[in-house]
Order: structure tokens, then C-alpha cells, then sequence
């Protein structure tokens, strides 16, 4: 087996194994949330920050208030409806709940009269989701008269909650303190809530603000994908912590808050809330202030919590105390994400699941986001994508082929060594590596171009199905969504017989392939063609059956992935053709397409 062949088959084998075994190389990061110690709290004798020192009875802690009002009072509540240019839905006033929640912008499908998404739906419905704020009681206060998540709330206003105009809710507990929460939201998904209490009493009153967002039981409709994070996501000071479902369900039960959680105390710049694929719903306290995050689960009723907690506040008589926090429900663009984080949220891109080559996966995505907004296209901004790598990475590629250029030329001498050393493989190994040595040859140079684009390539796999600006993309013809597999199907002539093609990820479907990794499979087996097949008929196998192994194996990946791999095997096509030529080797194309067919009808009448 010469060497050049010995290269190339090593680094095919080499990427074939990795998209194999990438879960098993590659596995998730075990999540190292700050969590805090239940038995080394019980041993200090510590309490919440947010709790009145001396207060028996913790009741500062907002799990400890019944959160679980009766689902009709929720449906039969009076609303304020939201109307801006991207967001649709409304607020219940029993909590003054933001549980009624749409995108304008997206649809579930690209099916003709597809429904808008839901973000955020009511208790009593099927996956509720929904955010609330409230005040927990201190001293001097008793938790009735604070609002919680059955308070019944009186809208002033323009009574529509709109870009424009806020809506400002109020409630009076009857004991002399008056609660206002004015609500706002901008023309994206960032919604302003500012709470204040005014004291009225003739005694001060304590009382600590939280918000909270509420997920009765697992999501219905989550990807369960290794590659994809799904469950809570938070930036502490800084530090990103990402915690599946799972973990919040099996936390340790935490006595202060009354049923398991995971607890991050004295957090001073942050945000905690619960991702999915493309939306999120997140909590983001003012920037400064101390607080608390917390991830709740109560296994008799199946509900998660996130929840940020600020420290209590004592409100003299006549006095009062405000406080602002933001929400933000909606989907993960990576530029209003990036406008928001210029706005002082931190590594609010971050909550963007980039995985552990975030190194390359970040300026990827940067890269093709620009290209598109600059051609228009997704698919033809993934090719100009694919055009600048190999661009940046020509240099080596360039010093690649002219070494197997070389090769070739040293193919006669190689022959010689191999007759002249007969069965002492020893003797020619030790030909061969002073013949590399004279001629400054590197035999291990062909592989390296093709054992850099994996890294590339899943960075790559990783954009497309994380980011939802590929999410309904479109490149042209059959090809609406670039985060799903070829459309097109060989059982329906690629849509010329009038009926539909296979459902994706069905046994049909991995076998009647569609135009896009037929395409794969072809120009890998042209690459092939650049060199003349091996002379071991174990070789000669292997290499005939690869480029049609990636073919099968590729086709249920998202088509914008095939796209990218086409167009990545047809430009190193054209590299490696022109570079050997300008090296005096001329490749023979379709010499070598015609030995190969000889071969074969040779192999057969055998």
C-alpha cells in the first residue's frame, strides 16, 4: 500500500469514525452549578440572605406562600392584553401573571395556515408556562397582605399593553400598604417590570421582591438531542450554568426553601430562567443588586421553578421602596440577544447553546450570519462560508497537495525500494524514510487538510441545529428549511411523480435519499478520482464503497450540513486538481473513472 493511498484512507476512516462516535468522544459537560450545601447550611446555622434576622418563621421565602391557585379562577380571570410588534397575548390580573404569550413572527411549521408559536400559555392548559412577581412577608407583615401568585390586581391605564404604553397594576392588602407593578415591554421581547410598596401603616413593614417563572412538568416537546441543551440556563457572576430538567428534578431537598432546589446565594450580576430549543423564558434582575437564584422542583405536582430572590427591605411608615427587574420571553436571536447584552445584560449570548467548541462555533455563526444578511440567502451564504475556510486554510492545503504531488513523482523510486527490499520490511521502511528525507517530502501531510475540517464540520452541524436563524431557512426550489433533512426523495423522482416522499428519520427515508447527499456521494467519488485506485483489492473495496457510505450516512442531516460538505468536496476538488497540475502532475480523471469501470466488469465476468 503506498503511502499517499495509506493518508488518505486513514483520515476517510478517521472522519467516518468520529461522526459515529461523536456523542461518545464528545459528550455533554457535566453542569458545575454553584450549588449550596443544605448540610453545611444547617451546620453554620445560616438563613437566607433575604430573610428579616430574628424571623421564626422564614416566611420571607416566597415557596413558602401557596403558589398553586385553582386553574378555573385563571381562566375566568379579567386580562390585559399585550399588542406589539412581535409579541401578542396577555395578563391575567389574578397575580398579574404574564402567562399568555405568542410570536408574532414564527410559525410551527412551514405548513400554509401554520399557527404562530406559543410561548408562554396559562395554568389549566396543557405545558403551562408562565412568569409572575410578587413580595414575600417579613416583619411586620403577615403573609396575606403581600401580593403572591392568587393576588387579584386593578389595571389603570390605556388598558392594552402595548411598545408605547405601559400598564401599571394595583392592589391594596386593606392594612395600609399599597402595591403597584407598572409593566412595560419594548418592540422585542424584553419586558420592564418596576414594583413598588408604598407603607401607609403606622409601623414599618418588611418585605423582600422576587420573580419567578413557573413549568408545570417536563416539556411536551423537547428534542431530548445530546448536542442541545434543554432545562435551566443562568449566568452567576460571570460563570454559565447550564442544569437539565433532570437535575433540578433530582436536587436535594433545601429546608429553607421548603422542597428541593439548587440555590446560588449573593449572585451581583446575572440572570436564571428555562431555554428549549429556540425560545427561552429568563429573570434578570437589576444590574448590582445582590440576589438569589434558585431552581425549585416539587415532585407532588411535577412543577419546576426559577426563581431570583432580592434581599429584603424594610419600609418605614410613611415610607416606600421600588424595585426593577426585567423578563425576557421570547425567541434566541443572536442579535437581539447581542443588543441586549450591549444594554448591560451579561453573556446574554451565552444562553445560545455553542457547545465546548464555542471557540469556533461563535465566529462560524458571526461569519454566516453576516453573509446571509449580506446575499439574502442562508444556503448561499453557508457555500461563501465554506468558500472563506478553505480561503483561510489554503496555505496548508496548498503545502498538502504539492507533497502528494511529490509522491506521485516519487512513485518509480518507491516501486524500486519495494522490489529491491523484498520481504525485509525493515529495510524498506528505512529506503523510504531516507527517500522522504532527501527528496523533503512529508508523507503525513495529504491527511492533515481532511482531519481539520472535523472540528469544522461539527462546529458547523452544531450552528445549524442550535441557532434559530437556520431554523425555516431557505435556499431555493424543495429546499425551505436548511435545519432539516433533503426533502427530495428517489421514491418520488425528487417530486416529478405525484406523490409525497418519505417522513424524515423513517427507514424509507434513509434509503430513497434526496438530491442533496446523492450530489454528497457523487462529488466524493469524483475526488477519489484524482489519483488512480490502489492496486490491494482490500483497498480498492474500501475506497469504491466510502463516498456511498457517506451518502446514506449523511442524509438524514440537516441539508444545510450536505450543503456545506458538497460544496467543501467540490472546491478541494478544484484546489487539488490545479495545484498538482502546477506541479507537473497531471491527474487523469476520467482515465481513472474508466479503470475503475474496467475493473469492475473485469471482477464481474471472473
Amino acid at each position: 500500500m503506498d503511502d499517499q493511498n495509506k493518508n488518505l484512507l486513514l483520515a476517510t476512516a478517521l472522519s467516518f469514525l468520529v461522526i459515529l462516535t461523536w456523542f461518545i468522544l464528545f459528550p455533554p459537560p457535566e453542569p458545575e452549578p454553584r450549588q449550596t450545601d443544605v448540610v453545611e447550611q444547617s451546620n453554620a446555622g445560616t438563613t437566607a440572605p433575604t430573610v428579616p434576622a430574628g424571623d421564626a418563621t422564614d416566611s420571607a421565602t416566597p415557596l413558602q406562600a401557596d403558589l398553586d391557585a385553582t386553574a378555573t379562577s385563571i381562566e375566568s380571570a379579567p386580562r390585559v392584553s399585550i399588542d406589539t410588534p412581535r409579541l401578542q397575548g396577555s395578563i391575567s390580573l389574578i397575580g398579574g401573571r404574564i402567562d399568555d404569550l405568542k410570536l408574532k413572527d414564527y410559525r410551527t411549521s412551514l405548513s400554509e395556515g401554520a399557527p404562530i408559536v406559543t410561548m408562554l400559555s396559562p395554568q389549566g392548559t396543557n405545558d403551562a408556562y408562565y412568569a409572575f412577581q410578587g413580595w414575600a412577608a417579613g416583619a411586620g407583615i403577615d403573609a396575606s397582605a403581600v401580593p403572591g401568585p392568587d393576588t387579584v390586581w386593578s389595571a389603570t391605564g390605556a388598558g392594552q399593553l402595548t411598545a408605547d404604553t405601559p400598564v401599571t397594576l394595583t392592589w391594596d392588602n386593606g392594612a395600609g400598604q399599597v402595591f403597584t407593578r407598572m409593566i412595560a415591554v419594548d418592540d422585542s421581547y424584553m419586558f420592564s417590570l418596576t414594583q413598588s410598596v408604598r407603607n401607609d401603616g403606622e409601623a414599618a413593614v418588611t418585605v423582600a421582591p422576587y420573580g419567578m417563572i413557573v413549568q408545570h412538568t417536563e416539556p411536551d416537546d423537547l428534542e431530548n438531542f445530546f448536542i442541545l441543551h434543554e432545562g435551566a440556563v443562568a449566568i452567576a457572576d460571570g460563570e454559565l450554568i447550564e442544569t437539565d430538567w433532570s437535575e433540578i428534578a433530582e436536587a436535594p431537598l433545601n429546608p429553607t426553601w421548603g422542597r428541593q432546589a439548587i440555590v446560588n446565594e449573593n449572585v451581583t450580576s446575572g440572570w436564571i430562567g428555562f431555554t428549549d430549543h429556540f425560545w427561552q423564558a429568563i429573570l434578570i434582575p437589576g444590574e448590582g443588586e445582590i440576589f438569589e437564584q434558585a431552581l425549585t422542583y416539587d415532585a407532588r405536582s411535577e412543577i419546576y421553578r426559577a426563581v431570583t430572590r432580592m434581599p429584603a427591605q424594610t419600609v418605614a411608615a410613611g415610607g416606600s421602596a421600588t424595585m426593577t427587574t426585567k423578563f425576557f420571553a421570547g425567541a434566541k436571536e443572536w442579535a437581539t440577544l447581542r443588543a441586549y447584552e450591549s444594554q448591560g445584560v451579561s453573556k446574554f449570548i451565552d444562553s445560545i447553546d455553542w457547545g465546548w467548541f464555542f471557540f469556533l462555533t461563535k465566529p462560524i455563526f458571526w461569519l454566516l450570519h453576516n453573509l446571509n444578511n449580506l446575499i439574502g440567502n442562508m444556503g448561499w451564504a453557508i457555500i461563501g462560508l465554506t468558500l472563506i475556510i478553505k480561503a483561510i486554510l489554503f496555505p496548508l492545503a496548498y503545502k498538502s497537495y504539492v507533497s502528494m504531488a511529490k509522491m506521485k513523482e516519487l512513485q518509480p523510486q518507491m516501486e524500486k525500494l519495494k522490489a529491491d527490499s523484498g520481504d525485509d520490511r525493515q529495510k524498506l521502511q528505512q529506503g523510504m524514510m531516507e527517500l522522504y528525507k532527501r527528496e523533503k517530502v512529508n508523507p503525513a501531510a495529504g491527511c492533515l487538510p481532511i482531519l481539520l475540517q472535523i472540528p469544522i464540520f461539527f462546529s458547523l452541524y452544531k450552528v445549524i441545529f442550535v441557532t434559530i436563524e437556520l431554523r425555516h431557512a431557505h435556499f431555493f426550489g424543495p429546499f425551505q428549511d436548511l435545519s432539516a433533512p433533503d426533502p427530495t426523495s428517489l421514491m418520488n423522482l425528487f417530486g416529478l411523480l405525484p406523490f409525497a416522499a418519505p417522513e424524515p428519520g423513517s427507514l424509507l427515508a434513509l434509503i430513497f435519499i434526496g438530491i442533496l447527499p446523492l450530489l454528497l456521494g457523487i462529488s466524493m467519488w469524483l475526488q477519489q478520482k484524482l489519483n488512480p485506485a490502489p492496486t490491494d483489492p482490500t483497498q480498492q473495496m474500501i475506497f469504491a464503497w466510502m463516498p456511498w457510505v457517506f451518502m446514506f450516512m449523511l442524509g438524514g442531516f440537516a441539508s444545510g450540513l450536505v450543503v456545506y460538505w458538497i460544496a467543501n468536496n467540490t472546491i478541494t476538488f478544484t484546489q487539488q486538481y490545479l495545484i498538482m497540475r502546477s506541479q507537473g502532475y497531471k491527474p487523469d480523471v476520467f482515465g481513472n473513472i474508466k479503470g475503475g469501470l474496467s475493473r469492475k466488469t473485469k471482477s464481474e465476468k471472473k
